[in-house]
């Protein structure tokens, strides 16, 4: 038990910024009624720019209210899911919260994913509609019947450009693959012919706080990627937690760059959601590589820049880094991924900007804990501390019962407000994450005696390549499926600009042959673009345990040992 104290001390909040509280009394107010109040306070501030195009807050809210009722006429009602499978566009924002206006469950989807992981998607929600991109329509169309949807609502890129883009767009856009034609089909739209067709008046049923929000897809160690439940209360409480946490940024007054991709939860929470909380203009960058990062950085002067490690190292080691003013940036966040002190110290030189790193997963919405951000010490090299109303301990692996020593390793579980709901449809795999109101991370952490923390090990093999989580049984199992393959075992590889890459080890069966470029090439129509090995390496045979299991440790000690020898 005397041990236990030492994470029932709290000994995190000493290192709170001035104005930072331990409690937060929280608003129970949902996503939807927080853009209507936002644009109210803020009607004619713009909301999302994209390449120049602005909606201001009261257009944001007009078209939200659209297209939540030409949902509500395709027959979406409270507590039906409807999937969004885009890029960091202005109907990407507006969708979400059209969904979420009628009690409807929003499902956001990689649009880097097979046609095969998104059936699977698709269907454990149950998505009734879909919205997305031209250059998607055609896949989704040919996939629609093995799945429940039925209507599907298209975008192009070029629906919200600025003059002269705009005119210039339809005769460049197929010609650099940015557009493409949608065959006709039944039950399939046009965007802009559906706000356009639609009033403002949508249904309002009575959404409790605590119902279901979104199921949003993580990847699964066992290769079958898991729908998080967050409710109405994660999302908004997971905001209000974000607001206390960074009390120097005010609402109204700052720019945030939408780079992280909204489909994943980072990018939903510090991107999206606490841009509308805090009425302020979003930057969306679809396609976040370093020119149109810097590019955005340099036009748009935002102030805010929630971003993952290779973000940040792909600007630094870009050309046009040089001809970038970047000191608009004042704060950046980044998490996902480990970040290098010496990428830090550069970026922080470069820009003026303080980055903090933070640390988070699907199921809590995400964020847990963060570097104090002024005024507070920040510890390179630490994922920081607890946020306000979080509780975390570092409990033994074996029964996850006993709080280990100062600076023992262990595995990290935390509590707070915005912790999910459970697995959809899983409740063993619900129970085994949940237990007694803790969620049990699966990452190994240390904490020091001013109680922050750090990730030491993932419990789980994930591989982070880009900020995209990858699981190695994922890989293996398309492997698998190739008729020359016997046997294969995935590992991330370490790479300078991605943080990771994927290593696969193969072995054939008796007397086949098979090049990398062939297994490569059989990989591209199953596994996401991010997923696709770097390297394959051709054994005779793989290391084993007793029982058969292919050792999937000792392979990356392996690498690792050659490659130090280099």
């Amino acid at each position: 038990m005397a041990e236990e104290s030492i994470y029932l001390k709290k000994p995190w909040l000493k290192s709170y910024e001035k104005g930072v509280p331990e409690r937060i009394s929280y608003e129970e107010i949902c996503m939807p009624d927080i853009l209507d109040r936002t644009a109210k306070q803020f009607p004619d501030k713009p909301a999302l720019i994209f390449q120049g195009y602005s909606v201001t807050y009261r257009e944001l809210k007009d078209m939200v209210d659209r297209f939540a009722t030409c949902l509500a006429d395709f027959g979406v009602r409270q507590g039906d899911a409807v999937a969004i499978l885009l890029p960091n566009l202005i109907p990407c924002v507006v969708a979400y919260f059209a969904i979420l206006r009628l009690g409807a469950i929003t499902v956001m989807n990689n649009p880097l994913y097979s046609d095969r992981e998104l059936e699977h998607q698709f269907n454990d929600s149950g998505s009734k509609v879909l919205v997305t991109l031209d250059l998607l329509g055609n896949r989704m169309i040919d996939l629609r019947p093995k799945t429940k949807i039925k209507q599907i609502v298209y975008t192009s890129i070029g629906d919200y450009l600025p003059f002269p883009k705009s005119m210039l767009f339809p005769l460049v856009g197929k010609k650099k693959k940015l557009a493409a034609d949608v065959k006709p089909a039944p039950d399939v739209y046009k965007w802009k012919d559906c706000v356009a067709k639609y009033g403002p008046n949508p249904p309002r049923p009575k959404i409790g706080f605590e119902d279901v929000a979104m199921y949003q897809y993580t990847g699964g160690t066992t290769g079958v990627s898991k729908g998080v439940m967050l409710t109405h209360a994660n999302l908004s409480k997971q905001i209000q937690q974000a607001e206390a946490w960074f009390p120097v940024f005010k609402k109204g007054a700052e720019i945030v760059l939408g780079a992280l991709p909204f489909f994943h939860v980072f990018g939903m929470t510090t991107a999206m959601n606490f841009a509308v909380h805090m009425g302020w203009p979003d930057v969306l960058v679809p396609r976040p590589q370093p020119e149109p990062l810097l590019e955005a950085i340099g036009k748009f002067k935002p102030t805010f820049a929630p971003l993952v490690p290779t973000m940040y190292i792909g600007m630094l080691n870009h050309p046009d880094l040089k001809k970038t003013d970047m000191s608009c940036l004042k704060g950046c966040f980044s998490g996902s991924a480990p970040l290098p002190v010496e990428v830090i110290h550069e970026f922080e030189r470069v820009t003026g900007a303080v980055i903090v790193e933070g640390f988070g997963m699907t199921e809590t919405t995400p964020v847990t804990h963060v570097n104090p951000f002024a005024g507070g010490a920040r510890k390179v090299g630490s994922v920081g501390v607890p946020i306000s109303d979080t509780e975390a301990r570092i409990v033994d692996l074996e029964t996850g019962l006993n709080d280990m020593p100062l600076g023992k390793p262990g595995e990290l579980i935390v509590k707070g407000p915005q912790i999910m709901k459970g697995y959809l449809n899983k409740p063993d795999e619900t129970a085994y994450t949940l237990r007694n109101g803790w969620c049990f991370t699966g990452d190994i952490a240390t904490m020091d005696e001013d109680g922050y923390f750090y990730i030491v090990d993932r419990k789980k093999d994930m591989i982070i390549s880009g900020g995209f989580n990858i699981y190695p049984r994922d890989i293996d199992e398309v492997f698998y499926e190739h008729p020359k393959v016997q046997e294969a075992c995935s590992i991330g590889i370490p790479d300078p600009k991605r943080g990771e890459n994927v290593k696969v080890f193969v072995v054939l069966k008796e007397g086949e042959t098979a090049t990398q470029a062939e297994l490569i090439e059989f990989c591209k129509t199953k596994l996401a673009t991010f997923k696709l090995p770097a390297e394959i390496e051709f054994r005779k045979e793989l290391p084993k345990s007793t029982v058969g299991k292919v050792l999937r440790k000792e392979l990356k000690a392996q690498e690792m040992e050659k490659r130090k020898k280099g």
